[in-house]
């Protein structure tokens, strides 16, 4: 039996959802950067918190998701990427922009989607976080920009 993934914009009280936002953030401090300036999104199936995104408005034209994540026990069911659909789908003719390490799976996923690679910055992970970030066994250090530009044309 599948559960439909219902998407709200939250506007208060958004650090009850800190547990899901370290998912894709590992460090509470850079959360705090833009948390309470971001539009948080939040995916819930049958009443439960599976997801959240977290968009900031960079200029008029391009938007940047700082955080997205899934609930580990809710991966593999396509609910990453239907989230990354509706928000390209309420930021249509915008700019998306997203940063992540070198990993992988993670830019498998993007490119899957249709982001494409724009610049890095070297060294953000090392420089920005006060641990070592690891995924899938690499130690990431520079941050990968992607890209994608959301027609307002379907």
């Amino acid at each position: 039996m599948t559960t439909e993934l219902r998407i709200q914009t939250v506007s208060d009280d958004k650090r009850r959802f800190m547990d899901l936002l370290l998912i894709g953030d590992e460090q509470e401090s850079m959360i705090d950067r833009y948390l309470d300036r971001g539009t948080l999104y939040v995916g819930t199936m049958a009443g439960v918190a599976v997801c959240v995104c977290v968009v900031t408005r960079e200029s008029s034209d391009t938007v940047e998701i700082k955080n997205i994540a899934v609930h580990p026990e809710y991966r593999r069911r396509c609910i990453g990427h239907r989230m990354l659909g509706f928000i390209e789908m309420v930021y249509k003719g915008h700019n998306i922009q997203l940063g992540t390490g070198e990993t992988p799976s993670t830019l498998r996923f993007y490119r899957k989607a249709g982001y494409e690679y724009s610049h890095r910055i070297e060294g953000f992970f090392t420089t920005n976080y006060d641990h070592p970030i690891i995924e899938e066994g690499v130690v990431l250090s520079d941050m990968i920009y992607l890209v994608k530009k959301c027609s307002s044309s379907s």
